[in-house]
């Protein structure tokens, strides 16, 4: 385990260094894209001359390492936290009805539409996958990652309604999603993360509540406690290890709970960023932010560099490719759908522009949770299909997505009505 995390960790550094030497773009796409390329080029040597050996040497390392676990159980707690305790809790809660209606209703949306319409593309091609399957990857793949979009919103300067709705989205829809992912495990008999259930509506309703509610609940909690803590004391070394003890405590107390971890760190980021000008001073508050900040940034980079290595992984062929491509342009319909409707209805309460809706779908990148969820698939049928497909959108995503979303940035911003709070940022428009 332990050489397995300083190769990548080695590896990364290198990709992430010729990424600022030469190539220049956003760190997490073209790290992605490096280690990707870089999984090819290993694939095709050991085509070209087997008894290099070099693919076999570090497909066994990822597999030490362990993706699933590696995100899930590992990092997965780091960064939905981090991104919590990155927002302004103020503007989140003036702008909570676009959050909490994109994260559920619209996550809930994009899985159904996403469902059928990958079901109808595997029917098409003869790979005839179970509706209740198609769902289960509309739930792996339906959750937007924020780590691409948000360096390119720091970049372009946006206006922080914006950044909030986005970021907020998204930190939450993860959340959603996983407890999707999770219920619908247990609907197709997987008894994934906590164990097989009735597949009724009772049942279902039963643990996506406990999963949700509960794992809310857990984080105000978790949130409360940590806040009183800080608030006691006046030292950064001491403070940045109780926030670390929140995350990583807090996170397997929920996976032991049997309630949603994820849920569970966003809510603690949130209270602990809403009581940062009373619980923390200072010097501490600058040190505490800035770890958390270097910490978010570090880890971001070796997930990304890791789903680009993770291709090495995939055992696929070229039909399964080409009916990922063919999904992709479902993905990108259903986030369309599920975004359009509460941003319209949403407009004029909360200051949002014609490129609003357009923004939200070209930026929502997928990522390391998609991958990390089927992953964790257990060895049945349909498997390798949707690792495959997951893999083809995800990589597409963070290449294709990720590079040409700039422009749109810009004219998002641009489009912004005048500010409807006085007290957003100065300086963070046009």
């Amino acid at each position: 385990m332990l050489s397995a995390f300083v190769a990548l960790l080695v590896g990364t550094a290198l990709l992430a260094w010729f990424n600022e030497r030469f190539l220049r773009i956003p760190t997490t796409v073209g790290v992605t894209l490096a280690a990707a390329l870089t999984s090819v080029l290993l694939m095709v040597a050991d085509a070209l001359g087997p008894g290099i050996g070099l693919r076999d040497t570090v497909q066994g390392l990822l597999e030490t390492l362990d993706f699933t676990d590696f995100v899930l159980n590992g990092i997965l707690s780091i960064l939905l936290f981090a991104g919590a305790l990155s927002l302004d809790a103020r503007q989140l809660l003036r702008q909570w009805a676009s959050v909490l209606t994109l994260a559920t209703f619209g996550t809930l949306i994009s899985i159904t539409l996403v469902g059928i319409g990958s079901w109808a593309v595997f029917a098409a091609v003869g790979v005839g996958m179970p509706i209740a399957w198609a769902l289960l990857f509309g739930a792996a793949i339906s959750p937007t990652d924020p780590v691409a979009i948000l360096d390119l919103l720091k970049r372009a300067r946006v206006p922080e309604r914006l950044r909030t709705l986005i970021a907020g989205e998204s930190l939450f829809n993860d959340g959603i999603g996983v407890v999707v992912f999770v219920v619908l495990g247990g609907v197709v008999g997987l008894g994934v993360d906590h164990g097989e259930f009735e597949p009724t509506v009772s049942g279902v309703a039963l643990v996506f509540v406990r999963e949700a509610l509960g794992g809310l609940a857990f984080g105000a909690l978790l949130g409360a406690v940590g806040f009183w803590l800080l608030k006691s004391i006046d030292g950064h070394v001491v403070e940045v290890i109780l926030t670390l003890a929140m995350v990583f405590g807090g996170y397997a107390a929920a996976v032991a709970l049997g309630v949603s971890g994820p849920l569970a760190m966003v809510v603690a980021g949130l209270i602990t960023s809403a009581g940062k000008d009373v619980a923390l001073h200072g010097e501490t508050r600058h040190h505490v932010e800035g770890f958390w900040e270097t910490l978010d940034q570090v880890v971001n980079i070796l997930l990304f560099a890791f789903i680009g290595f993770d291709v090495l992984l995939a055992e696929t062929d070229a039909s399964l490719l080409l009916v990922g491509l063919a999904i992709v342009p479902v993905t990108l319909a259903a986030r369309f759908v599920s975004v359009a409707a509460p941003v319209r209805l949403l407009r004029d309460r909360d200051g949002y522009g014609p490129y609003t809706t357009r923004l939200l779908t070209w930026g929502g990148l997928r990522g390391g949770i998609a991958i990390s969820l089927v992953l964790g698939l257990p060895s049945v049928e349909y498997r390798s299909t949707i690792v495959t497909v997951t893999y083809v959108v995800v990589l597409f995503s963070i290449a294709v997505q990720g590079l040409t979303v700039g422009p749109l940035i810009r004219r998002a911003a641009d489009s912004l009505p005048p500010r409807p709070w006085p007290r957003e940022r100065e300086g963070a428009g046009r």
